[in-house]
């Protein structure tokens, strides 16, 4: 008896190439190839009762599984392959996954040279120097674990995992940390990062403090983020009082420019594979699993298509005007992370948020649009006396 495998895909293989790779999200050359590479890691040995299933059958009822976000029921029926056999191996292909293709495409940088490329993709695209990317958090919805108690129930009120990340200029993510306790989802989450210890012992390999364009102070090194974390000197997020003067709105709009990029990640992952807006009734630790694997995917899919439609992100009019990405309209998005409330930053770390507020508002770093998109209906008279 066989199923959506041995027809329905051999059928978009010849006739339908759109459909194939709406279908898996993968055009079937890179399908043959994930099934060439994996075949050492899943393949299993024939035996007198009974043949073993294919390498390719078992990708493409996990690539079905991360594209549709269907349950194992249903795929059972599409497939015609039993509910026990899907739930045992779907973890083990995206563990195989995993181990394949994340040295490959999820590298996070390690010398002052790397970080530099990532910086310089912001400085290009967003007009933002000397970022090494945008840090952002997602709550992942899970069934209530056995016997877990309110562990993983967050602030919104169901179970989740965090899915913690970096991403860069592209949307690729640069670093992933999954797994952590919805309940522990607010920034703090952060403060148990690998990433975050290595930037903090400066372990990571971020270039030493150097100029600004047009400008002859030495900036430290940093990625952005939003109010769910704590301000540092490598870590610079928008002012979040609502009494901003001219040169902090400046600052948290150019800075919130760049950090949107994380957000889009998020939703390219989401809109790409549609279990993320499901709740998963795996187990927390397979959840962590499919969920790498996810952000894996993500990352092979923009390295071999990078030319994916612009309107599946937010992107800018000519008169640089924000025009929402398809992703917003999805349902069931996944959650923030939770605002981080009573941290109290270094005066260094203010320091240098004030100093850069000062240097993207002056002719040095300022973009032609600036006032435009931070007062739509012009800047009040009274803050321009004050500036005079």
């Amino acid at each position: 008896m066989h199923g959506d495998f041995h027809h329905l895909l051999q059928e978009l293989n010849r006739e339908d190439t759109k459909g194939y790779k709406n279908f898996l999200r993968i055009k079937p050359e890179l399908f043959r190839e994930m099934v060439d590479r994996l075949t050492p890691i899943l393949a299993k040995k024939a035996t007198r009762m009974r043949e073993p299933l294919s390498v390719g059958l078992k990708l493409a009822v996990t690539l079905q599984f991360l594209a549709s976000g269907d349950s194992y029921t249903s795929l059972q029926y599409s497939f015609r392959v039993s509910k026990t056999a899907i739930c045992r191996f779907v973890p083990k292909v995206c563990q195989a996954i995993i181990d394949i293709y994340k040295p490959e495409v999820l590298k996070c940088p390690r010398t002052p040279e790397e970080w530099n490329q990532v910086a310089e993709g912001f400085s290009k695209r967003w007009n933002y120097h000397k970022c090494g990317g945008g840090l952002d958090g997602k709550h992942v919805r899970v069934k209530k674990p056995w016997h877990a108690g309110s562990l993983f129930f967050n602030y919104k009120k169901f179970h989740s995992i965090v899915l913690m990340a970096v991403a860069d200029a592209n949307y690729k993510f640069l670093y992933v940390d999954v797994g952590a306790e919805g309940s522990a989802g607010d920034g703090g989450t952060w403060f148990k990062c690998t990433l975050h210890d290595a930037i903090a012992q400066k372990r990571v390999g971020f270039p030493e403090h150097s100029f600004l364009p047009s400008d002859d102070t030495p900036i430290p090194f940093h990625v952005v983020a939003d109010d769910a974390f704590a301000l540092k000197t490598w870590l610079m997020k928008p002012y979040s009082h609502q009494s901003q003067v001219y040169e902090e709105k400046i600052f948290s709009y150019r800075l919130s420019r760049a950090r949107r990029v994380v957000e889009n990640a998020f939703g390219l992952l989401q809109s790409r594979f549609r279990v993320f807006g499901t709740t998963m009734l795996q187990r927390p630790a397979v959840v962590k699993i499919v969920t790498m694997c996810g952000c894996v995917m993500h990352n092979l899919i923009l390295d071999r298509y990078s030319n994916f439609h612009p309107q599946e992100v937010d992107c800018e009019d000519g008169d640089h005007n924000v025009i929402d990405g398809s992703w917003r309209n999805i349902p069931n998005l996944m959650q923030r992370l939770q605002t981080r409330r009573g941290t109290n930053p270094t005066r260094e770390a203010k320091a240098v948020r004030d100093y850069l507020a000062l240097y993207y508002a002056s002719e040095a770093g300022a973009v032609p649009w600036r006032e435009r998109m931070v007062y739509p209906r012009g800047r009040p008279a009274d803050e321009q006396r004050m500036e005079q």
